[in-house]
């Protein structure tokens, strides 16, 4: 299923007066963590909100075929750099074979910011072997950093870098709009939130996400550099 084409007419059309204000290249550093005491693994900012037994269904194309992409918050904890993470399970299906499993894990500060401590990822082949974990990282191991995933008030121009793992992990955001119009099969808004995300270890390729409060990601789309989109189809909160 493609992104309806107002969903991207609108958007971009806003981002392109904001992204000027925006240095070309920017690369935010990463930020200064607070204290593990101050965190909390019940995320419920409203632009990206992970509440135990939420499930989301995206739906769209990635690498020329079908997508169908499924993000459970399970009811789990882990214990990450000190901190107490929400454990966040991700499978992406294309043309219909499961061909990514990912395990990221997420808190929350006392400010309301949503911080990203880390992802175990694999690629698998036909038959379900992992053929490739490219891209797992966790922060306090190896040099890993959690970095800060979502403002909790977003500003037209903030910036940050959400993660980083020497040579494994390095995007960063930047806040384009937060009137821009989102579409999907589950909900629609003019008062959605459009950011960019880019990664040095990517040079070229530059992402658009949608976040509607009170739900989340509503899509997703790879802008330059590639062709992957994803629009939210269901979301079931339990």
């Amino acid at each position: 299923m493609r992104c309806p084409a107002p969903v991207w007419a609108a958007a971009l059309a806003v981002a392109a007066i904001a992204a000027a204000a925006l240095p070309s290249g920017a690369r935010p550093g990463m930020p200064a963590q607070p204290p593990a005491s101050s965190f909390s693994a019940r995320v419920d900012n409203p632009w990206y909100p992970l509440l135990a037994g939420s499930t989301y269904v995206y739906r769209g194309r990635k690498d020329g075929k079908s997508a169908r992409d499924v993000m459970t918050v399970t009811r789990s904890v882990a214990r990450i750099d000190g901190v107490r993470c929400v454990v966040v399970r991700d499978r992406l299906w294309l043309d219909g074979r499961l061909e990514e499993r990912t395990t990221e894990w997420y808190s929350q500060d006392a400010g309301g910011n949503v911080w990203y401590f880390g992802e175990d990822t694999a690629e698998l082949d036909t038959h379900g072997r992992v053929t490739n974990t490219d891209g797992t990282w966790r922060a306090g191991r190896g040099g890993g950093r959690a970095g800060l995933f979502m403002f909790a008030r977003p500003r037209v121009g903030r910036a940050a870098q959400q993660e980083y793992a020497r040579g494994q992990a390095a995007d960063h955001f930047a806040v384009l709009a937060l009137n821009a119009t989102a579409r999907s099969p589950y909900v629609t808004s003019k008062r959605a939130l459009l950011t960019k995300e880019w990664t040095p270890l990517e040079p070229g390729v530059v992402d658009h996400k949608l976040y509607v409060r009170g739900v989340g990601t509503v899509v997703e789309k790879t802008v330059r550099g590639g062709d992957e989109q994803l629009t939210l189809v269901s979301f079931r909160r339990m």
